[in-house]
């Protein structure tokens, strides 16, 4: 054999294609039947079984064929129907089969009359696709094939492979056990498992390689494709139970990915993490500076919560790994709870509640009160204290706020350039402040007494902003009436035991974290958090990171891109534009931004580069990560 020269042997259904093509054509020609459903899923059943090797293929088709009540006049209907079918990667890498035409064959046990007509568009012309053909009665109708074609028989593949007589190493991408058995038989070299659509075990468990798409196989053979790196090797962690929407998307987007329940410990996340690309926490798990040292890998911190105080930013920042979070998608969950809390606080419905619970009927008016005509004040103007004020605001509260920022008003809220004259006025008050560490103890003795004597005091944003002490010695004195509080200094890192010295108090209501804790909004995290992942993976773009200087890229069209994060020193950009030049490569694109600590260079460029050109830029002095897109 000569070793220089390779052929490439491709299944049609489930691999060049998403489907099994008869499947469809059963679900074109059983339109009208009323017993559709059951023919397409013994069809279906027939089809696997004679994949798995269960039964013979021949006997598969026979039976097949005599279902199928299929015409010829159906065959159009259904190539219209495949070419919307043809596999994500596949397609994106139509590149590679029009610059290695003469090297690629299709080999199927399907039919050349649907098979043809759809990869003749990835330039492979008729006489390269070995296939069955049917058999037409006068009127068109399908009664049958060739029966004395290879491969309408058992173990047709080998037979084919055998007569092709083709020289050079010879290379099997499929998804079945028919596709395997050729390497098993000695007629291939190689055999690739095409798990892009389905993974069957008795496929992949003799694989030489499973190629979960186009990209991987490519990649392992070294041969141009259409992403420099398969997306099914960069490895994806998802801690504390993440909404399994974020699971389905990111893996859907073709990427490896791991879930895990709960949160770990620094030691258990250090082993862990190792060859993490991705990261993905709520706000249970510290990413500290001895686990973004650990891994080597990690490109990608994503918060599913809106607090990053969890994650040591400087240290990410200082790694060239990007920090995203989600600040907007549990907003309306927080606000919602605010809002009852508030009227359960000031009807003094908790107290009630316990009562009857423990026997007592107590119908009382004292001490409860409509929220109506009552001043709110607003600590915190931001998302979530803009929502609260104008919830609050058509609830007939009157709004008042306070912020160390100037933050237009909303409806009808009035701005207070004092906190104290907030506290001094306001029947309810509520903390809405963000989680920057100098604001530990922001709310404690001084800022109590501040406030009206009946008052009550709501705390939905950061535990560590209040000082339980003060509040415990003001609701047991009387100066507060009541309150509401969902964070703590103090969080267990999961579910079980838990003391507070808030516990027991009258008309106190404790909730263990769960302000953003809905399903919808866990739902909305998992589309927004996974968005700014793949956005920065695939493309470079680093909108809405929190620690990392934001890019919005142009769409990336028939050009390679080189990301170069560096520390921000003088001198960078010119050497990369130097070593550009140098290699005589064309800047078609260039986008530079930069924080007091980084800069982030993205470059593109209209041409095959040398590869040497790579191991210049990361080489450049300050150079903290360099990536390639294409």
């Amino acid at each position: 054999m000569n070793p220089t020269k390779r052929n490439y042997i491709f299944d049609f259904d489930s691999t060049l294609t998403r489907v099994e093509a008869l499947d469809v054509l059963a679900e074109i020609t059983l339109t009208n039947n009323p017993k559709k459903e059951a023919i397409i899923q013994e069809i279906i059943d027939i089809t696997n079984l004679g994949i798995d090797g269960e039964i013979s293929f021949t006997e598969s088709l026979e039976k097949r064929i005599q279902l199928l009540s299929a015409n010829k006049a159906d065959l159009g209907s259904l190539v219209t129907a495949l070419k919307k079918q043809v596999s994500k990667s596949i397609a994106s890498n139509r590149a590679f089969f029009e610059d290695f035409a003469e090297d690629i064959y299709v080999i199927s046990c399907g039919f050349k009359e649907f098979i043809d007509p759809i990869v003749k568009e990835y330039n492979i012309p008729s006489e390269r696709v070995f296939a069955n053909t049917f058999e037409f009665a006068e009127d068109g109708a399908i009664i049958g094939f060739d029966a004395e074609n290879v491969l309408s028989q058992h173990n047709g593949k080998i037979q084919c492979l055998k007569d092709m007589n083709l020289e050079g190493e010879i290379q099997v991408i499929g998804d079945g056990y028919s596709d395997y058995v050729t390497r098993e038989a000695g007629v291939a070299d190689k055999f690739f498992a095409y798990t892009e659509n389905v993974s069957r075990v008795k496929t992949t468990e003799n694989a030489d390689h499973i190629a979960p798409n186009l990209d991987e196989f490519l990649y392992i053979n070294g041969l141009p494709r259409n992403i420099s790196y398969p997306k099914n090797r960069i490895k994806i962690l998802l801690l504390e139970n993440v909404h399994p929407d974020a699971f389905k998307k990111l893996s859907k987007d073709g990427f490896t990915v791991e879930t895990v329940s709960k949160s770990l410990s620094e030691a258990e996340l250090i082993e862990k993490i190792k060859d993490v690309h991705v990261l993905g926490i709520r706000s249970k798990t510290k990413v500290t500076e001895k686990v973004v040292a650990a891994a080597e890998k990690l490109m990608v911190v994503s918060a599913f919560c809106i607090g990053t105080t969890q994650i040591d930013l400087e240290a990410c920042k200082e790694k060239g790994v990007v920090v995203f979070n989600a600040p907007y998608s549990n907003t309306r969950s927080v606000v919602e709870l605010a809002i009852g809390e508030i009227i359960m606080l000031m009807r003094s419905v908790f107290q009630r509640s316990t009562e009857l619970h423990n026997g007592q009927w107590n119908k009382t008016a004292a001490g409860s009160r409509e929220v109506r005509g009552k001043k709110l004040g607003i600590v915190g103007y931001g998302n979530i204290g803009k929502q609260l004020s104008v919830l609050a605001e058509a609830l007939g509260m009157d709004v008042y706020y306070y912020d160390i920022e100037d933050k237009l008003a909303l409806g009808n809220a009035t701005k207070m350039d004092e906190l104290s004259d907030l506290l001094e006025i306001s029947d309810v008050v509520t903390l809405h402040i963000d989680d920057n560490p100098v604001n530990k103890n922001f709310f404690g003795e001084k800022e109590i007494a501040q406030m009206k004597d009946g008052a009550h005091f709501v705390n939905l944003a950061r535990g560590f902003v209040v000082d339980i002490a003060a509040l415990v010695a003001a609701l047991k004195s009387g100066k507060l009436a009541g309150a509401a509080v969902d964070v703590y200094p103090e969080e267990p890192s999961k579910n079980g035991d838990f003391i507070t010295d808030l516990k027991g108090l009258p008309n106190v209501i404790l909730t263990p974290h769960v302000g953003g804790s809905t399903q919808e909004a866990q739902r909305d995290i998992a589309d927004f958090v996974p968005s700014k992942i793949m956005a920065y993976i695939n493309s470079g773009n680093t909108v809405d990171a929190v620690n990392f200087p934001n890019i919005r890229l142009p769409r990336q069209t028939n050009a390679h891109r080189f990301l170069h994060i560096h520390k921000n020193v003088p001198g960078v950009m010119a050497k990369i534009n130097e070593i550009l030049a140098t290699y005589d490569l064309n800047i078609i694109g260039q986008y530079l931004s930069t924080d007091p600590k980084v800069g982030y260079v993205i470059t593109d460029l209209d041409k095959e580069y040398n590869i040497a050109v790579i191991e210049k830029l990361k080489n450049i002095e300050g150079t903290i990560k360099f990536r390639v897109l294409y």
